[in-house]
């Protein structure tokens, strides 16, 4: 459980650069309506920002893994196997995330169906002025469609635990931290690294290596 949460922490860190790309925007638009920068109520309300959206990812995480529970005690899905889609999963995330190869793209499309009816809630939660809506946005922004989110939920699912699983996404949110945080703070030198091309791709390559050592392992798992 340990090696998996920490690996959770990783890809959430890994994944930075992307998570500028994807929620950069929508940081830069919260903090907007926030009090003065290096004031006390703007690190309150990014705060509160961040553990609504890392609250949501848990939120699914233990969806997702008592989901995998279920599988492989009624259907006989082995965890093994899971491991083995979660690895496959991994791999996919290092390409998308070098922009190699951009399969999970068309992952990112089956969760805007949903997107759609949550989205207009966020305009009850604007302008971001009290620790209450600035939790509520964070917990609505949480279910924006992400491959990089999509593929750490692989894991939780393979983890077979309702627990597991939402620690799982816990720690990958945790991950994902300085990057979001850098933005909302105005840190520009580390939001200036975590964007940077040369930086993302290294990064990326990072995630495939550790996609095929997981892969080996899961077929050790499966086959021996």
């Amino acid at each position: 459980m340990a090696i998996d949460l920490i690996s959770a922490f990783i890809i959430g860190v890994l994944g930075s650069g992307h998570c500028l790309g994807m929620c950069g925007g929508i940081t830069t638009m919260l903090t907007s309506a926030l009090a003065p920068k290096r004031s006390s109520q703007h690190y309150v309300l990014s705060l509160m920002y961040h553990i609504g959206r890392i609250l949501s990812y848990s939120l699914i995480g233990a969806i997702v893994g008592y989901t995998g529970s279920i599988a492989a005690k009624n259907i006989g899905l082995p965890l093994a196997g899971m491991r083995f889609i979660a690895a496959i999963f991994l791999i996919l995330l290092g390409l998308y995330l070098g922009q190699w190869l951009m399969i999970l793209s068309k992952v990112e499309s089956l969760g805007k169906k949903l997107w759609q009816f949550i989205s207009p809630l966020s305009k009850r939660f604007i302008p971001v002025n009290s620790p209450q809506k600035a939790l509520g946005l964070g917990l609505l922004w949480g279910w924006l469609p992400c491959g990089l989110v999509y593929s750490t939920l692989t894991w939780s699912m393979a983890s077979g635990s309702l627990t597991q699983g939402a620690l799982i996404m816990a720690f990958f949110g945790l991950g994902t931290l300085p990057a979001l945080l850098s933005v909302s703070l105005g840190i520009i030198s580390l939001k200036s690294l975590f964007s940077h091309s040369k930086f993302r791709k290294s990064l990326a390559i990072v995630v495939i290596i550790y996609g095929i050592y997981s892969l080996i392992i899961a077929t050790k798992l499966l086959f021996l």
